[in-house]
């Protein structure tokens, strides 16, 4: 069985940096490679969470657990991304209506 403590999921969360040479990466990212890495780990994580509700119907893997786990990494990350994206689409919107 896999651990499911804080610990475990502060590593693997969506949003967790491993070592510092990312950390050092991380200022040389433009917003864009960012934002499309971002979007690539949600979507990693939504076709993980297919996979698992795929693998628990067929009875490959008999673990509800693990299958809730994965769909619940899923919406949370895929809601994070939604409320990111409306802050985008904010920003935006104000710039536009500024003045010059």
């Amino acid at each position: 069985m896999k651990d499911i403590g804080i610990q475990s999921n502060l590593k693997t969360g969506i949003w967790a940096i491993s070592d510092d040479k990312k950390t050092a990466e991380l200022g040389s990212e433009t917003f864009e490679e960012t934002l499309t890495d971002s979007i690539k780990k949600v979507n990693f994580l939504q076709n993980e969470a297919d996979q698992a509700i795929q693998e628990l119907m067929v009875g490959k893997n008999k673990d509800v657990h693990e299958t809730m786990v994965a769909l619940g990494k899923a919406d949370v990350s895929f809601q994070m991304m939604m409320k990111v994206r409306n802050k985008i689409v904010e920003a935006y919107q104000e710039i536009m209506r500024t003045q010059i």
